[in-house]
């Protein structure tokens, strides 16, 4: 017998994107639980089209919002999405057999298929494998503002057969906005936690090697441009994510 699987996804301001996130999963969900954080475009109208289970909260984060989702899953399983993100169709029959199955760990990782300004990129930071699929007993999801994680029972093993697909921007100006909100968010975690920056060449230092590992260990250099431009943008969101735990040290000290 089938164990039944819960999808649970949160969105703000998704009316492009969370229709093809949606539309990837409904042959597979016995449930979809989507939390909105105040969007003021048609998301919570286009997701009313796939499911009923949809609730608009505020914002305190991506691991609490996360979590008021999966509060509200109801399945064995869940299955946890972003809205940028579409479970293509040979993952979507990989995932339905495993449940069909008697699955032999409490979680499972997902093959990223990174599509970056239009186009696959398989190498540099792009080839990883988030645990998104795991029991919903016993499992849940950590506090943090943002990298927010899943704590389950066990190991998670890496799931074969399909990829989830992460268009994870819109274009070069949402990349910009991206990169500045994360770099934010990231240096306020790491201030909370009493993390150190130990000064700007440090952060300089850490911007040289990460764009040396994406592009070159990685071998980001075999996606060309994309690689390249991928490569240069994150070392500058790690550059920036220790300048702005600086600055913040900055303000504490002079306070």
């Amino acid at each position: 017998m089938r164990q039944a699987l819960s999808v649970i996804v949160i969105t703000k301001n998704e009316e492009d994107r969370i229709a093809r996130c949606l539309k990837s999963i409904e042959k597979i969900a016995d449930e979809i639980v989507v939390l909105d954080s105040g969007s003021t475009d048609k998301t919570v109208e286009i997701v009313h089209q796939f499911t009923d289970k949809v609730f608009v909260t505020d914002w305190q984060g991506f691991g609490v919002q996360k979590q008021r989702a999966l509060d509200k899953a109801t399945c064995d399983w869940v299955l946890s999405l972003d809205a940028d993100e579409e479970v293509d169709e040979q993952l979507a029959s990989t995932i339905s057999a495993l449940l069909k199955s008697e699955p032999t760990h409490s979680a499972y990782k997902l093959r990223w298929r990174n599509i970056f300004l239009g186009k696959v990129t398989r190498f540099g930071r792009t080839g990883r494998a988030p645990t998104r699929l795991f029991k919903r007993e016993a499992s849940h999801f950590t506090k943090d503002i943002v990298h927010e994680k899943v704590v389950h029972q066990g190991d998670a093993i890496c799931l074969k057969g399909g990829y989830l697909k992460h268009y994870s921007v819109r274009d070069f100006e949402h990349l910009l906005h991206k990169n500045r909100d994360y770099t934010c968010l990231m240096a306020t975690k790491k201030f909370k936690a009493g993390k150190k920056s130990h000064g700007l060449a440090l952060a300089l230092l850490r911007s040289m090697l990460t764009f040396i590992q994406i592009y070159i260990f990685r071998l980001g250099i075999l996606d060309g441009s994309r690689g390249f431009l991928f490569a240069v943008l994150f070392a500058q969101y790690q550059f920036n994510k220790y300048a702005g735990l600086w600055a913040l040290e900055q303000t504490k000290s002079n306070s």
